[in-house]
């Protein structure tokens, strides 16, 4: 029967019992793990030049190779140790590779971070006789601690995505666990290994087992500082939205100045494709759009200087926009069976046919806060309607851009007029046109229905983008905050 790995790797931080896991895997017969592989000063050990026949320099120039040899080496199983720092080049194939095992170290971040600040302090990284301790206190830094918190919890985050995505599963360890016979056990049993412990490797010792406030030269304002912090993530806006691509297709650049327009749908995109247009005196059917991802990245190569911008609009304006254009409306390029999904199973009240003389400025209103009400529940997976790119937070629109391209320009919607001509005067052009101002939603402006029930509405659907733009209340004289 074929084993169920062919080697493992360790996924931890600095001071989380890392050490004193490896010992007592190399402990088990004809298991080795060989350090720190991939930690960019040296290879495996500290002041070490070769690893498994390859060099430091030959690692560097092609970690792959050094990742084979330690799949490959002799023995029942090999491993190394994996730190965020290490050579990113090696993370991807190796979460990607089911027959390689993940073991996920982790600990007390408070606990790690304090050791790391003492290690770091004292130059001690590793104790084997308690005679040679070095002890030490140090000052808790509590926006460092924040920081490093962050970053522990997105690399977390990232390894459990990954693996859930590829539908592997870890075997999760903490620093605890680690002076636990039965636990060193089941990992070896997990690794599918006959070996077991008998006894727990004792040769490295706790460098400081103290509390963490004994660590510390200042524990009544490191006590005070952890008060504050949102240990349980209370102010995160949840997102429950799919992710986006980058929607590379509707970038559009204009043909003779080095600007490219990457548009979020549902809001200005027909004026700034106007504005190019008239800005290199060309129809709007010679703007340089629907490429691919190839001919996109040669335009940006090739075109040394340009500037991709966007524009982003407020979330209330784009809304009743998007409710005009696509759900109001019965003309061609309208969405006539979300239309229909709509009036029939979410009893919003919109008429089969809109006319003045039957539809009036209030039903609008009610229609319109009943879309909104949607909105929210749609953004928040809790219907069976597509989240269309046309009403789609905006903030999840420019991270599906950043997965291809950043733009280095983002505009709010009454920006334009005087930011887009600015930008093509540095450019060269002398007397830049001005961007149309936008037309009137029909049949009912916003400016006639908007009251402080439609913007609290809004941003119940919208709080990442009203968070993420600093969007306030919607102003009828410009459209925008």
């Amino acid at each position: 029967m074929q084993p169920r790995f062919d080697y493992f790797v360790i996924l931890a931080a600095m001071r989380t019992g890392s050490n004193l896991l490896e010992a007592n895997l190399n402990a088990l017969d004809g298991v080795t793990s060989h350090g720190e592989a991939f930690n960019p000063h040296f290879i495996g050990r500290v002041k070490s030049d070769t690893l498994l026949d390859i060099s430091l320099d030959e690692r560097d120039a092609d970690p792959s190779r050094l990742l084979e040899a330690i799949r490959i080496a002799p023995g029942e199983m090999n491993g190394f140790r994996f730190f965020q720092g290490h050579d990113s080049r090696v993370l991807e194939p190796v979460l990607s590779d089911p027959r390689c095992a993940k073991i996920i170290l982790t600990r007390n971040p408070l606990d790690s971070f304090i050791s790391l600040q003492i290690a770091r302090e004292t130059k001690q990284w590793q104790l084997k006789n308690v005679k040679r301790r070095r002890e030490a206190q140090v000052e808790f830094d509590p926006h460092s601690f924040r920081d490093y918190l962050d970053q522990q919890q997105d690399f977390q985050l990232f390894l459990l995505h990954h693996l859930q995505a590829s539908g592997q599963t870890a075997f999760y360890i903490s620093y605890d666990d680690l002076h636990r016979l039965e636990t060193l056990n089941g990992l070896a049993k997990w690794l599918g290994l006959e070996c077991r412990l008998s006894r727990i490797d004792d040769t490295l010792k706790p460098q400081n087992p103290e509390p963490p406030l004994a660590k510390v030269t200042n524990p009544d304002e490191t006590e005070q500082s952890l008060h504050r912090l949102d240990y349980f993530n209370l102010h995160r806006t949840p997102n429950f939205e799919p992710r986006r691509g980058p929607a590379v297709a509707n970038y559009v650049a204009a043909p003779n100045t080095r600007v490219m327009y990457l548009p979020v749908r549902g809001g200005v995109e027909d004026r700034v494709k106007a504005w190019l247009a008239k800005l290199d005196g060309v129809s709007p059917e010679n703007l340089l759009t629907n490429q691919n991802r190839k001919q996109t990245r040669h335009w940006l190569q090739s075109n040394k200087g340009h500037r991709k911008f966007t524009v982003v609009r407020h979330p209330l304006a784009r809304a009743h926009s998007v409710f005009c254009r696509y759900i109001l409306s019965t003309e061609p390029g309208a969405y006539l069976k979300i239309r229909n999904i709509l009036r029939n199973r979410f009893k919003i009240p919109i008429p089969g046919q809109v006319r003045a003389e039957t539809y009036s400025l209030d039903q609008h209103h009610e229609a319109f806060s009943a879309f909104l009400v949607f909105l929210r529940q749609n953004l928040a997976g809790q219907t069976p309607v597509r989240v269309d790119g046309v009403w789609c937070s905006q903030a999840q629109v420019l991270e599906g851009m950043a997965s291809f391209a950043l733009p280095d320009l983002i505009l709010r919607e009454d920006e334009m007029t005087k930011a887009l001509p600015d930008l093509v005067r540095e450019m060269g052009h002398d007397a830049p046109p001005m961007p149309d101002t936008a037309p009137d939603d029909a049949p009912f402006t916003l400016a006639e229905i908007y009251d402080e029930t439609l913007e609290t509405l809004a941003e119940d659907a919208y709080q990442r983008d009203y968070m993420q733009f600093g969007f306030g209340g919607w102003k009828p004289a410009t459209g925008a905050t």
